[in-house]
């Protein structure tokens, strides 16, 4: 610990990376994030007026997040008290408010609670620090790379602010390297290391805007040459075959599944391509791809074109039965024909609308007429009495009849599109209900001037 209390120095150690390093020491050095840092945004408003509070920084990997917790902590001349929820438990934690009631104790100073990784605390973890953060003996500032909604607790969301970082552009990460190769100081300067925009770019690209990432490959191809040049050939063998970015589980995780069945669903067969090759290059489970793939067909195709739900269920099995790269040509097939299929959200809103009557109606009673009748008792209550069989009448259709509960048997739920072979079924639909309306027989007579209920799932 320095002598004004700070876990950092501006000095640097040459044992440290090369990414620590190069920490900006001010805020202006910061790279990237202007959206929070530039003049009269609110960040940058709340340093200038000295109004410190507590947040959370949610942002990729490798964007600045304990780096600006520690500069907001230098600005405003408080005590920087750092944890990680990677390595601490509640003995930690209590530790860190002892140590910040110490400092308050022994003058005005503040503490500024820094958090890392807080979505990996419990919610009994992060439970414990609510009543210092209300009390005002910590300022309170969490980093996580997931988003806040899903892995922190209302409670200390709504004692904190969320600013979202941005993953650092190509152009953010040319910079952020060309500094480090001209800094003498701190960086790689003195080494008098030299490398095109294309090599720079070449880092920039795999680095996938992570800012550490990126100093850390620079570093490494540093070590190799021989001649101080850093060519496409050295940084071959140091980024070899890099993992895309792909966060199984997380926020990077469900935003590329969510692309690649928006793509599908609006019919675009190259966008569909692209995100299914990420998600595969990126290390995706090829069997979690076929799952959803299968979803896809009934969410969005339907009826429409049925033989959608038999091709990804057929690629699902080549997956299994053969692995990649076999499988994965396979679900590039089902993902293609999902995409140029025809579309259609009927069966899928269908579902969900007699999902909503079944939940607001209870257990209803199945009627007698349809109900099984095993046993002679069964048939003395009038068990399956009236019941008509189908096939005995013209086409297999009982005009009129109903086979559902009579307070429900209004609902309509299913609506065909005009598109694909659910234009058939809906000309089908039309022909039988008009049949069921005219009928003289009505199992349950609507009253004068009744039309059914549509696509409302519930009784009007």
């Amino acid at each position: 610990m320095t002598a004004n209390g700070s876990l950092f120095s501006d000095q640097p150690q040459s044992f440290e990376p090369l990414a620590a390093r190069m920490r900006p020491r001010e805020l202006d050095d910061i790279i990237g994030q202007e959206h929070l840092l530039a003049t009269g945004k609110p960040l940058r408003k709340a340093l200038e007026t000295n109004s410190l509070h507590s947040m959370i920084l949610w942002g990729p990997p490798g964007v600045g997040k304990t780096t600006i917790a520690r500069l907001l902590a230098k600005i405003c001349d408080v005590h920087f008290e750092p944890i990680s929820a990677v390595l601490s438990g509640v003995k930690e934690i209590r530790s860190a408010i002892q140590t910040a009631q110490q400092v308050a104790s022994q003058g005005a100073r503040k503490t500024l609670l820094f958090v890392d990784e807080v979505h990996r605390f419990n919610k009994a973890q992060q439970d414990a620090f609510l009543p210092f953060v209300e009390d005002g003996t910590v300022i309170f500032i969490g980093a996580t790379t997931e988003n806040p909604s899903f892995e922190l607790n209302n409670a200390l969301l709504s004692r904190a602010r969320v600013y979202k970082l941005r993953a650092f552009s190509q152009a953010n990460i040319v910079a952020m390297l060309q500094r480090a190769l001209s800094d003498e100081e701190r960086g790689l300067g003195a080494q008098r290391l030299h490398a095109s925009t294309d090599a720079l770019e070449l880092i920039a690209n795999a680095a996938q805007g992570d800012g550490r990432r990126a100093l850390n490959l620079l570093e490494v191809a540093s070590d190799l040459t021989d001649d101080g040049k850093i060519t496409g050939e050295i940084l071959g063998e140091v980024m070899g075959s890099e993992v895309r970015q792909f966060d199984k589980g997380g926020d990077i995780f469900y935003e590329q599944i969510s692309a690649l069945h928006k793509a599908v669903r609006g019919s675009d067969p190259d966008a569909s391509l692209y995100w299914l090759a990420r998600m595969l290059d990126g290390g995706c489970d090829p069997l979690y791809v076929a799952r959803r793939l299968v979803r896809m067909a009934s969410e969005d195709i339907g009826n429409a074109d049925p033989r959608a739900l038999s091709i990804c269920l057929d690629s699902w099995q080549v997956v299994e039965r053969l692995g990649s790269p076999e499988g994965d040509l396979a679900l590039a097939q089902a993902a293609v024909y999902l995409a140029i299929a025809a579309k259609s959200n009927a069966v899928y809103k269908a579902h969900g609308l007699a999902m909503k009557t079944v939940q607001e109606t209870g257990s209803l009673e199945v009627p007698l007429h349809i109900r099984n009748a095993p046993t002679t008792l069964m048939k003395d209550l009038g068990y399956g009495s009236e019941y008509q069989y189908a096939h005995d009448h013209q086409d297999a259709f009982v005009p009129g009849e109903s086979y559902v509960p009579e307070s429900v048997s209004q609902d309509t739920f299913y609506e065909p599109v005009e598109r694909g072979m659910e234009i058939q079924i809906s000309e089908k639909l039309r022909k039988l209900r008009e049949a069921n309306q005219n009928s003289e027989f009505q199992r349950y007579p609507e009253a004068p001037g009744e039309e059914p209920v549509k696509n409302t799932g519930k009784k009007t």
